[in-house]
């Protein structure tokens, strides 16, 4: 039985996320979003159960971090679109991590497969927003009305172009 999205959270995570992002974004210090990203990484490689009172964490640690393959973009799009959140089967083909993030994957999975999910949901949506307009049920519901950019992470993570640049320190998850 597929599980359902709980929209309010992913919402509020997203938000929550984005602002965070965006107070580490800085023109005289470039690295600073990437020294957060890490410092939350390490946080939650450290003690993963701080994930049960700070969910938010996870999204962070890992913005600019996760690729969405292209063929796996639209199967994003149909569930988040319908509301409709995917099985772990399904889920583990559709992202690519970091290498060097693979030991905070697996200790989040041992924890909680649905926050992992959860929080690759949340980047999907931060750097591919939900089209407007379209008759998915409660499509607004999941994006962020004054977050309308639809930036890059892989580009402002890495200050390339977001392509393929970085392509050969990912992998899909394998357990």
């Amino acid at each position: 039985m597929q599980m359902k999205w709980d929209q309010a959270r992913i919402k509020a995570l997203m938000q929550d996320a984005s602002e965070n992002i965006e107070s580490y974004r800085d023109l005289d210090q470039p690295k600073a979003l990437e020294q957060f990203t890490g410092k939350m990484k390490a946080l939650l490689l450290a003690d993963t159960s701080m994930l049960e009172f700070m969910p938010e964490y996870l999204p962070l640690a890992l913005y600019g971090r996760v690729q969405f393959p292209p063929q796996a973009k639209q199967a994003w799009r149909n569930w988040l679109g319908q509301s409709t959140q995917p099985s772990w089967d399904e889920f583990k083909v559709s992202v690519a991590f970091n290498n060097a993030d693979l030991p905070l994957v697996k200790a989040v999975r041992a924890l909680s497969e649905a926050q992992l999910i959860e929080a690759c949901a949340v980047l999907y949506l931060l750097d591919n927003p939900l089209p407007r307009g379209g008759r998915h049920d409660d499509d607004h519901e999941l994006r962020d009305d004054d977050e309308d950019d639809g930036e890059d992470a892989d580009a402002d993570y890495h200050g390339g172009d977001g392509e393929d640049d970085d392509q050969d320190m990912y992998d899909e998850v394998r357990f």
